[in-house]
């Protein structure tokens, strides 16, 4: 990758265990992007990675973190234990927020899958500010009514034209937000955006939104 100053493994220890991520950094990053994977996913994420590279471009930092130990990533009910992807959510965001070159810089957060509960849970109640947050095809409905309420960053749901079940799961929760929002469809595309052009357009969605959220001086 051109124009990075840093790449860099990050490793948070667990109970034992640890979890690994991939920080990179951007020449004059404008802020920096905490990706909050689910149900399975993780920092190798091929799709969250075209994400990625996307906001890199834009210039914004991002940290792309496993939220599960190895022993725990096969687990169904640890990838939908929202509480304990929030709280390792939190520990990536507390990493963050004391490292030398990302500290000063503003934090959203990328959710997809069980992921974008997490990143709307903790956007909800952490003692640090989050300034925005992107899902794609995630279930923001699992955040619960109780912290959807509560979220003030500017939030944007992505979701597939075909993936029906998943865009009704994502209107009740949008209308649970009280905060600045979009809800964008991305037209024949299914869950996972595999189809030609579909991530993509969820690459440039994202990054338009972070942009102006979370550039210190927001494009009108």
């Amino acid at each position: 990758m051109t124009g990075l100053v840093r790449k860099e493994l990050v490793s948070l220890p667990i109970d034992g265990q640890s979890v690994e991520g991939l920080l990179a950094l951007p020449r004059q990053a404008r802020a920096v992007v905490l990706f909050a994977h689910g149900s399975g996913s993780g920092r190798l994420s091929p799709r969250n990675n075209t994400v990625a590279a996307a906001l890199r471009k834009a210039g914004l930092a991002t940290l792309l973190m496993d939220l599960l130990t190895p022993p725990e990533a096969p687990s169904t009910r640890a990838r939908f234990d929202i509480a304990l992807l929030v709280r390792r959510l939190e520990m990536a965001a507390s990493w963050l927020a004391g490292d030398r070159d990302t500290r000063h810089l503003p934090l959203g957060l990328f959710g997809a899958s069980t992921g974008a509960a997490a990143a709307l849970q903790l956007a909800a109640g952490a003692s640090f500010p989050v300034y925005a947050v992107v899902s794609r095809g995630g279930r923001p409905d699992l955040a619960g009514s109780f912290a959807l309420e509560r979220v003030s960053a500017p939030t944007l749901l992505i979701v597939g034209g075909l993936d029906t079940q998943v865009i009704e799961l994502n209107k009740a929760a949008y209308a649970m937000l009280t905060c600045r929002k979009a809800f964008e469809v991305v037209k024949g595309a299914t869950h996972l955006f595999e189809e030609p052009g579909a991530l993509e357009q969820v690459a440039r969605l994202a990054s338009d939104w972070f942009v102006r959220s979370l550039d210190p001086a927001p494009v009108p």
